[in-house]
């Protein structure tokens, strides 16, 4: 996202840059008395100079960039003015902040893919009062609205239903699960409001685990990239040599943002990648404007502190967060998620997983001792609530989990089968 800002500064500093720089190289006399004849000199042929990996990228943009979409929204606020009394005001005004991000069509419907953050009113967590999106060569913009968004993986489909049927370009899909690190990577967008802009780089890394989504977030495998990604990318695609989309652009690391509060790249970028937002596809489609959660199995963790008023509140960190004595004194091991309750009518009660029986306080917390102690998730360790939802993240109905567990110091295998019910409730805060 992208909130109004002003370029010419930087931009005439550049120019005054150049013209310093001119001026400030001496012609020397011989430079400008000679009298040799220069060698006539072939034009250059810059068809002919181009590399191969240069025509692609152009080839690339000239046939993928018109399916890139702005997403603009407008916000609405009023705020009292504590003058308005004295000057016979009302006291109150509406104030209509604005934000830009990115998105591209992904099916011949017109569905358009964004991030859930640029289509979210920051202090509701709904739906910004106005979205509407532009298309490449066109000042028109057309009112979108949101079929369904998935906050917990920053995912978002629109639609704009009175897009002219010859204006929607998808992009074809890639399957991200045979992205290889150093492969080519194009980022469309519209960095800092300058629409439809491309950058280039490579896939930095295909499996860097973070934190994603504005609500409830889940760490995810994200795509790296090195390819200049800045606010207003949000979004927009991030495609191959092929002009496939191997992810959608999320997020940066910017040590300047954290001084400038405004994000820039610092060659570091993230994106969600695509097959999470073509499993993903059928619900938000199907959501009718609704939200699309992650799935669960109806577990809560065991560990929980208290909070200012003295109430106990769950914690997502795994046995590894006790102190070596505290493990030793309640007989558990030195990693894992411990089970506190397991939710009836949910896949972790029907594969028999069972919760805390027990209360013990210990250190200024609390622990439900007793239950299972989930270890591992489809290969992966389990030490945290993150770790877990990472196995469920792009799981479908039907999937088997496969958990290793530890109950009464004995380990077991246990299979964890998502059903319908995994989708349709609010997970657990």
């Amino acid at each position: 996202m992208r909130k109004s800002f002003t370029v010419v500064a930087v931009m005439a500093g550049l120019m005054l840059g150049a013209t310093v720089l001119r001026d400030a190289v001496p012609i020397t006399a011989a430079q400008s008395t000679g009298t040799t004849t220069p060698a006539a000199v072939a034009p250059l042929r810059e068809d002919g100079a181009r590399l191969q990996n240069e025509q692609n990228t152009i080839d690339i943009v000239r046939t993928y960039e018109p399916g890139l979409v702005l997403v603009n929204t407008e916000q609405r606020t009023t705020t009292q003015d504590p003058y308005g009394m004295f000057f016979g005001g009302g006291g109150a005004q509406e104030q209509v902040q604005t934000g830009l991000g990115s998105g591209f069509f992904v099916n011949d419907n017109g569905d358009i893919l964004t991030n859930a953050h640029v289509v979210t009113n920051e202090s509701t967590g709904g739906p910004a009062d106005r979205i509407t999106v532009q298309l490449m060569n066109s000042d028109a913009k057309y009112d979108a609205q949101v079929l369904g968004v998935a906050p917990q993986y920053d995912l978002a489909l629109l639609r704009a239903p009175k897009l002219p049927k010859g204006a929607i370009k998808p992009i074809p899909l890639a399957n991200s699960d045979e992205l290889a690190v150093g492969q080519k990577a194009v980022a469309m967008g519209a960095p800092f409001g300058f629409d439809f802009s491309v950058t280039e780089g490579i896939v930095s890394s295909t499996n860097r685990r973070i934190p994603i989504g504005i609500t409830g977030g889940i760490t995810q495998n994200a795509i790296q990239t090195d390819a200049a990604v800045n606010p207003g990318n949000s979004g927009g695609p991030l495609l191959d040599s092929r002009g496939r989309v191997i992810g959608i652009n999320t997020q940066i690391i910017s040590p300047a943002g954290a001084a400038s509060g405004t994000g820039q790249s610092a060659g570091v970028g993230f994106a969600i990648p695509i097959n999470v937002a073509k499993n993903l596809l059928p619900r938000l489609q199907a959501a009718k404007g609704g939200v699309v959660y992650a799935p669960r199995i109806g577990i809560a963790p065991a560990l929980a502190v208290q909070d200012r008023s003295g109430q106990y509140v769950p914690v997502s960190f795994g046995l590894s967060a006790l102190t070596e004595s505290a493990r030793q004194q309640l007989k558990l091991p030195g990693k894992g998620l411990l089970v506190g309750e397991v939710t009836p009518g949910l896949p972790a009660a029907a594969a028999g997983l069972r919760g805390g029986t027990r209360t013990q306080t210990i250190g200024g917390g609390r622990v439900l001792l007793g239950g299972d102690v989930i270890t591992a998730a489809n290969g992966q360790p389990v030490d945290s609530v993150e770790d877990l939802q990472a196995a469920l993240v792009n799981g479908r109905e039907g999937d088997q989990i496969r958990l290793k567990v530890v109950r009464d110091g004995q380990a077991r295998e246990v299979t964890v089968t998502l059903t319908a019910a995994s989708f349709v409730q609010e997970p657990a805060r």
